[in-house]
């Protein structure tokens, strides 16, 4: 593995001074140094960052949660209370061109490495904050964290059916929408330093980023007083059948329920008047979907997928991630990387973004707790001397 391999890529010549730890501001940072970056991760010295203790590791010193996070980095550990050390972070702050953090607000300021103070060491920088509901304002000082943020933007509440106990999303929904806004606040950023010659703070939350992803809802409530329920509609759902489920997505034709009615053998429900149009068919949602569980249970999931897929209705398996990850689709759009980490194998899922002249690849394997700071302190002292 060899940061030469970084050269050519968009990013190439970026230096990142990384305060992030968990997943909204590694999986950031982690997109810049995939695209070429240079990501020098500042972490508390003897612990590091909190992700790689989530969960015991199945082999080797770092557990996969920190691994698939912090690939193509270099970490450096330090004792920020000491304040040789602060002046040493200033020294690569005043080198750098972009700094991240996701502490709570008020944490780098204290340290004397708020913007303001980062400004003054290098007007060209950019500092790029992650928080959980925001800087300023009623919640700001709130520990923020993932779930949290999918009650209070109203996700959570989000159902298919008021039958359905509320639960959380089983996988880091806020965590990663956050991640991927502070990446293109950041990229917005640097283009804009391009034309200006100026650096600019840059902040996202996952309370906003959750608030985002439901622009079409909330246009309907602000617009119309009216609720959308994607989730909801009639002709769409999760049918068991007699091996394993399905989803089918009732929209996008004409008249869905007729195709609907010929992949699974039915008499045309669209001609009966309890089903003849849309707001009939919400009226009598639990009727008609009654009549769809009792045909799907009825044969096998590949029956049925091949019925739905004659009519051009959108359908497809619900599968666990295990299967997704040796699909022969995910293996041809290479989404996995595998490669050897310090002192053992190592596998990710790499970035969906696809350059036809920038490819991702395991630069540099995910870091054990301070691995470069010798090396990265050599480099201060030379850009201190060379001063």
């Amino acid at each position: 593995m060899s940061s030469d391999a970084a050269a050519d890529l968009p990013l190439s010549g970026i230096r990142v001074i990384d305060f992030t730890q968990v997943m909204m501001g590694p999986v950031c940072t982690q997109m810049l140094a995939d695209y070429g970056a240079d990501v020098v991760k500042i972490e508390r010295k003897g612990a590091g960052d909190l992700s790689r203790s989530t969960f015991a590791p199945v082999h080797g010193t770092d557990n996969p949660i920190f691994c698939s996070l912090n690939r193509n980095k270099r970490s450096v550990a330090l004792d920020l209370r000491d304040p040789q050390m602060i002046a040493t972070v200033k020294t690569m702050i005043a080198d750098a061109d972009v700094v991240v953090n996701n502490f709570r607000a008020g944490v780098m300021d204290r340290m004397g490495l708020g913007y303001e103070d980062c400004k003054a060491l290098n007007p060209r920088v950019i500092y790029a904050v992650g928080t959980g509901y925001g800087e300023s304002g009623p919640y700001a000082h709130k520990g923020g964290q993932d779930v949290l943020a999918q009650a209070m933007s109203g996700v959570m509440a989000r159902r298919a059916d008021a039958s359905i106990p509320l639960n959380t999303y089983p996988t880091a929904l806020a965590d990663y929408s956050a991640g991927m806004h502070m990446v293109q606040g950041i990229l917005l950023a640097l283009l804009q330093r391009g034309k200006t010659g100026q650096g600019q703070k840059i902040s996202v939350s996952l309370y906003n980023s959750m608030l985002a992803m439901q622009m079409q809802e909330a246009a309907m409530i602000m617009m119309a007083d009216s609720e959308v329920n994607w989730a909801a509609m009639p002709l769409s759902g999760v049918f068991d059948t007699q091996d394993g489920a399905l989803v089918m997505v009732g929209a996008f034709k004409e008249n869905p329920l007729r195709d609907i009615c010929v992949a699974l053998e039915m008499d045309d429900l669209s001609k009966d008047a309890k089903f003849c149009n849309l707001n009939q068919q919400f009226a009598n949602k639990p009727e008609l979907q009654g009549l769809f569980r009792a045909k799907f249970a009825s044969n096998t999931r590949d029956h049925w997928l091949a019925r739905l897929e004659e009519q051009d209705l959108l359908c497809a398996p619900v599968r666990d991630l295990r299967e997704a990850l040796v699909d022969p689709q995910t293996l041809h759009n290479q989404m996995i990387i595998k490669g050897e980490g310090e002192g053992q194998p190592v596998s990710f899922i790499t970035s969906p973004i696809q350059m036809s002249s920038a490819t991702v690849a395991l630069r540099r394997a995910p870091p054990r707790l301070g691995q470069h700071t010798d090396e990265v302190l050599a480099e201060v002292l030379c850009t201190q001397v060379g001063k």
